[in-house]
């Protein structure tokens, strides 16, 4: 079990397990430590809630993420220093199933793949424009894909 994390789920089917073994793979392939981490599993509504008061944005969303770490914590990761996340990954459940089909995946991968997307962005990458969107999606791929190898060494 990764210290510091919390995961919050009415969702009988999200493997909290599994995401804590996968918080702790990300953390060694990533570099990163954990001061406080809650990711939160929501329906639609309630994220879209959130996107509406906090990020002004009147759609609904599969994650969202809020970095509360100390900026002198993330200008001594700049200088080579490991990263010390204190944050929270909010995950819509309504979404992940809808991106599960669309993208012919399971919906346990759905929720690796978004726990994935949500840490990267908690480390600095972004999604806003095509270029920044295809770096992150690579760094995402491969990430996603090392983990489920990890998993079928490690069984």
């Amino acid at each position: 079990m990764v210290k510091n994390l919390q995961i919050y789920s009415k969702n009988k089917s999200i493997n909290k397990a599994n995401l804590h073994k996968l918080i702790s793979f990300l953390i060694n392939n990533l570099d990163f430590k954990i001061d406080s981490l809650y990711i939160n599993f929501i329906s639609g509504n309630s994220i879209l809630e959130v996107n509406r008061e906090f990020l002004h944005h009147d759609y609904s969303t599969d994650v969202l993420t809020f970095n509360y770490s100390r900026p002198s914590r993330l200008r001594l990761a700049e200088a080579g220093s490991t990263k010390s996340l204190d944050a929270e990954i909010l995950i819509s459940i309504e979404d992940a199933e809808t991106n599960s089909a669309k993208y012919g995946v399971s919906f346990n991968e759905e929720i690796l793949r978004l726990v994935i997307h949500g840490i990267l962005h908690l480390l600095g990458y972004n999604d806003i424009n095509s270029e920044e969107k295809l770096e992150m999606k690579r760094i995402e791929d491969k990430l996603f894909i090392q983990y489920k190898n990890f998993l079928l060494k490690n069984r």
